[in-house]
């Protein structure tokens, strides 16, 4: 059977390069190499002396070792660098499951979570979120869920779409669910460092079946670098990198530099990054409940996405179309993460505040304009 459609990317490949303001990614406002430099405190003079020599599958040393310095104590074993955590993703739903295994995850989620193990014939259990309590986690229904004994559990908090999180209590109940169950934890640390109002969660690393994935796009503001990384047990790791030999090999020394460089000041970066990430909520939550009867979300703790709900209007998805192609702003309807969000839409706002509140003043138009009655 084919695979199916990856309808964010879809979606995002018809409109993400055709609009002008973008209010519907999940990533935080994309940084210049003047102002990365200038945080990083590098000089491009330093690649001089790079040589095109390849690099090392699990990922050059310094940048391994720099992952690892900063989530798992030091241990290099454990990191792997990838193209974005998209490759990590492939990688790890094609050698940690097998066909007829059982998966659960989040709902709604990313859809690369979950539609790569389903493609090669595992059963996939959703994991709901309550959409009618701000999709608020329900750890006792995960417990239900996870009495089958599932090979893996999947999750990403804070969350996209929605941006909702859990506690450190929480966290470490959902770790002990994935333990009695003996599954896999698959813990997507995307939005990890970019929380509004409590600390970042730490990796589960105390557990010994946890995967986690990282990327340098959502809390960073270098998604060009496409550059991620896994943490995962070495002995997968290595089947991973036997797979990896037939995709991509290894990452570019040259990105690996950048990346470094992002790691060893990251204090910095998202420090910035989450500063103007709450200024841009609290705009977004002032405009929102200037207008109640044509929107409302539930307030994110983390990342920079607010998962929006439309009452009232019948066609969220002709929305966004309409949205994109007469005003130009890129907004993404929550079909991408399933039929069940067909009335919602994504909304990001972490690009500059120029570009979100260009983008909320022609969306408020447009929600207006369609209310008029038709003559």
């Amino acid at each position: 059977m084919d695979i199916t459609t990856a309808r964010l990317e879809a979606w995002m490949r018809d409109y993400y390069h055709e609009v002008d303001h973008d209010i519907g990614s999940s990533g935080v406002r994309d940084l210049t190499m003047a102002e990365f430099r200038g945080l990083c405190g590098f000089d491009l003079a330093e690649l001089d002396p790079m040589i095109f020599h390849d690099s090392e599958s699990f990922g050059g040393a310094r940048l391994r070792a720099a992952l690892a310095d900063r989530w798992t104590g030091g241990d290099v074993d454990r990191i792997m660098v990838t193209h974005g955590s998209s490759e990590a993703i492939y990688l790890v739903m094609h050698l940690a499951v097998e066909p007829g295994d059982e998966i659960v995850v989040v709902d709604p989620a990313y859809q690369q979570l979950h539609d790569i193990a389903a493609w090669r014939g595992c059963r996939v259990t959703r994991w709901p979120l309550d959409a009618s309590n701000g999709f608020a986690v329900d750890l006792d229904r995960l417990r239900e869920l996870a009495a089958s004994r599932p090979r893996m559990i999947v999750v990403n908090f804070p969350h996209n779409p929605t941006g909702v999180s859990i506690t450190p209590a929480e966290q470490r109940e959902l770790v002990e669910i994935a333990a009695e169950a003996g599954a896999w934890l698959v813990w997507d640390h995307a939005f990890g460092e970019l929380t509004h109002g409590a600390e970042p969660l730490p990796l589960p690393t105390w557990y010994d079946r946890s995967i986690a994935f990282g990327t340098f796009s959502k809390s960073y503001g270098l998604a060009g670098l496409r550059v991620g990384w896994c943490m995962a047990p070495p002995e997968l790791q290595a089947r991973m990198a036997l797979l990896r030999d037939y995709i991509a090999l290894y990452v570019s020394p040259v990105l690996e530099f950048f990346a470094e460089q992002a790691v060893r000041h990251a204090d910095r970066i998202v420090a910035l990054q989450r500063e103007h990430a709450a200024g841009n909520l609290r705009l977004l939550r002032q405009w929102a409940d200037s207008a109640p009867e044509l929107v409302r979300f539930a307030q994110p703790a983390g990342g920079v996405t607010a998962f929006v709900e439309f009452p009232g209007q019948p066609d969220v998805v002709g929305m966004c179309r309409r949205l994109a192609e007469e005003h130009r702003v890129l907004l993404v309807p929550g079909y991408c993460f399933g039929d069940a969000y067909a009335s919602h839409a994504r909304l990001g706002y972490g690009g500059t505040t120029a570009e979100l509140t260009a983008g909320l003043s022609r969306l408020e138009h447009l929600l207006r304009e369609e209310r008029q009655p038709r003559r």
